[in-house]
């Protein structure tokens, strides 16, 4: 891997961890790509450009994580599934499922399929009460302020998103699309869903990374590794704060179903143009 491949690795993870488009997808779309060899510093660089989208969900909602102690709570409940089934099924998922490019594209494309169908459905139902309550509640709060929203958010819908975050242990469910969907399902707004989206890839990108370096000798890399593995990581962080500015931002005024297009359309190209 050259110093131009860590950066354009870093921009893609920076884009897509957080929008629910697979991030894991697209850095297996984008090495195959670039030709780029699953050696055993590759490996170690992608934990180290997704431990800089880590820190940037750590830097954006740092009040809300020193703060708001209900909200953690609801996190680490929806993390239980995702720490129970990933735990038991590290070893397969790593050995049968990451790096297969054929698994990556049906999943771009089953879960555009849904993330479509969801929107889809949920423009069908006139919602109740409760819920138009808390979407006014939602949009009178400042990002990372989570103090009205979390008393709306049950534990038992927290564990359900949980639920829905342990499918995108497949490469190219996307661990996004995942619990948004799975936070639609239950009835949360938009930014609700998103937001708790968010918190939630801090204890399992920590769990999975904390896992992945098991496996992983810094001691071992080179000077030009390891400034390699820090502009990746810079790159990551940095893109991946523009990244969750602008989702907030967009589902404010727009819905899912353009990722759910974009997925589609990106898994019947790449078959088509490189595996067809």
């Amino acid at each position: 891997m050259d110093f131009l491949q860590a950066i354009i690795l870093g921009i893609i993870e920076g884009i897509t961890e957080f929008l629910p488009i697979s991030s894991t997808g697209h850095l297996i779309l984008v090495s195959n790509l670039l030709r780029i060899e699953q050696t055993e510093f590759v490996k170690t660089f992608e934990i180290s450009i997704q431990s800089g989208t880590i820190l940037s969900v750590i830097f954006l909602y740092r009040r809300t994580i020193i703060r708001d102690f209900e909200m953690i709570k609801r996190v680490l409940i929806a993390f239980i599934p995702t720490a129970i089934i990933g735990f038991t099924l590290y070893k397969f998922i790593k050995q049968y499922l990451i790096g297969n490019s054929g698994v990556v594209l049906l999943s771009l494309f089953l879960g555009g399929i849904v993330l479509i169908l969801v929107e889809l459905l949920i423009r069908s139902k006139k919602p109740a009460k409760g819920e138009a309550r808390l979407r006014r509640q939602e949009s009178r709060i400042k990002n990372g302020q989570w103090s009205v929203v979390s008393g709306q958010l049950s534990y038992e819908r927290a564990f359900v998103v949980g639920l829905f975050q342990s499918i995108s242990m497949i490469p190219g469910i996307s661990r996004a699309a995942a619990t948004i969907i799975g936070g639609l399902i239950v009835g949360l707004p938009r930014k609700t869903a998103v937001e708790f989206s968010f918190l939630l890839a801090i204890p399992t990108m920590l769990a999975a990374t904390a896992l992945d370096l098991k496996e992983v000798n810094i001691l071992h890399l080179t000077s030009y590794q390891l400034t390699t593995l820090t502009a990746g990581f810079i790159t990551s962080f940095i893109v991946a704060l523009i990244a969750i500015k602008w989702l907030v931002k967009y589902i404010q005024n727009h819905n899912f179903i353009a990722f759910g297009i974009y997925r589609i359309i990106l898994s019947i190209i790449y078959f088509l143009v490189f595996l067809g």
